[in-house]
């Protein structure tokens, strides 16, 4: 019978052997291998010193050298990599299941300084609050039992953008100007579908859902999503909308635009399901968690949304709005908009919204076990370069849960340090400045 971890390792090879094909130069290719394996084995700090010692104990300097100048410096494209990643793992994802859903989503990065490509002052998810940070807004392929990333991008704040000395220091693209999270987000959905990845579901947070030309862009993509809204969201409640045009006078040209008065106003979202009978709540259950199911109370009424169309010649179309109110709670938690079909049931409902889970069980995944967020370089090219690898790891990992269960995963032994040494930082309790 085959060793397992020997097997294992064998198609860690294979795999990594067809990701070096698009890096252009064969010098890369070693140390693509390299970078992939050391993010894959055991190890506190996955951050390129300590990962060359544990790979070559006796030649840490050199290989620390070139490890760097491969992830900080080489210009190979983030792109043909995710896209070869992309191509081997596919099949293994959809293996059990189709691709159900596109999820967006964007992760933080905390930082103590400034110089880091991308750092300001804004929402850092990972702490909950306004914080000196990073963040990336990426595209995850999903459905039931697995999800896999295939974009990741920086978002750059706006003071980054307009700040030729640390964009050119940063090394950030000369073309790429200031895009909001929604904007990068629409580039990555659009660049996958050109290269024919199977379309899902959109899921995506509030912080996109509110964003009403998004959600027009997905609709204009033909994509159906399932979007977070906020509590204050207008919207027409069910069989009601904007009065129709003025009568024309027969003078000038006729009315064409839709229109409110003092009586006839939309409501928020939280005054409507304020409003609802309690026959209109149901406990619907989505998945199995640690503990048992995983169940909620939700409501789900047609509506149209009410943004700014007093400026437009039509309603906006019907969409469903999605509510979870937990029992107990004085009102509800959680709103989503959605344009899957009307025949929609409820439990179908709050199954797509909840698949959106797995995006978060891939950041942890990323961060704790591949050193996604261990990354100590300041520049635009090493951050997603290193991003991107981090990527590739986590898809042969992927691709191996699809053909052996969770305890059969890969499981290389790390080789020991050299006694006594520290890499440069270790106190250091974030990556560089």
């Amino acid at each position: 019978m085959n060793n397992p971890i020997t097997a294992s390792e064998q198609r860690l090879q294979e795999y990594l052997s067809r990701l070096t094909a698009v890096l252009g130069h064969a010098d890369r290719k070693a140390r693509l291998v390299g970078y992939c394996t050391g993010l894959l084995l055991p190890g506190e700090r996955k951050s390129v010193e300590p990962m060359a010692a544990r790979l070559e104990p006796a030649q840490v300097p050199s290989l620390h050298q070139a490890l760097h100048h491969f992830v900080a410096t080489a210009g190979w494209r983030d792109e043909a990599v995710l896209a070869a990643v992309r191509e081997q793992v596919l099949p293994a994802l959809t293996r059990h299941d189709p691709i159900t859903a596109w999820i967006i989503d964007d992760t933080s990065f905390p930082k103590k300084g400034t110089h880091s490509v991308g750092v300001a002052r804004q929402y850092c998810g990972q702490l909950g609050k306004q914080e000196n940070c990073q963040v990336a807004v990426s595209l995850s392929i999903a459905n039931a039992w697995a999800s896999l990333p295939i974009a990741f991008e920086l978002y750059l704040p706006e003071d980054w953008s307009g700040d030729p000395a640390r964009r050119t220091k940063a090394g950030v693209p000369t073309e790429l100007g200031f895009r909001t999270k929604p904007e990068i987000a629409l580039m990555q959905i659009r660049r996958a579908l050109e290269d024919g990845v199977p379309p899902g579901v959109i899921l995506g947070d509030a912080g996109y859902g509110i964003d009403t030309g998004f959600r027009t862009a997905l609709s204009e993509l033909a994509l159906v999503y399932v979007l977070g809204v906020q509590s204050s969201l207008g919207v027409w409640p069910p069989g009601c909308g904007p009065l129709p045009p003025k009568p024309w006078s027969g003078k000038g040209r006729p009315p064409k635009l839709w229109r409110r008065d003092a009586e006839h106003q939309p409501v928020t979202a939280k005054d409507l399901a304020l409003t609802l009978p309690p026959s209109a709540w149901q406990t619907v259950s989505w998945r199995e968690g640690r503990s048992g199911a995983l169940e909620g109370r939700f409501a789900a009424v047609r509506v149209r949304p009410s943004h700014r169309d007093c400026w437009r010649a039509e309603p906006h179309a019907e969409e469903w709005l999605l509510i979870e109110w937990p029992e107990g709670k004085k009102e509800p938690s959680k709103y989503w908009l959605s344009t899957l079909p009307a025949a929609t049931t409820l439990v179908d409902l709050v199954g797509t919204a909840k698949l959106r889970w797995r995006i978060e069980r891939d950041y942890q995944e990323l961060k704790q076990e591949l050193g996604l967020d261990h990354f100590e370089g300041r520049g635009w090219r090493g951050f997603h370069h290193h991003a991107t690898l981090c990527i590739a790891a986590y898809g042969f990992l992927v691709r191996e849960r699809s053909l052996f269960p969770p305890q059969d995963r890969f499981r290389g032994q790390a080789p020991a340090l050299p006694t006594g040494w520290r890499p440069r930082g270790h106190s250091a309790a974030t990556g560089a400045s």
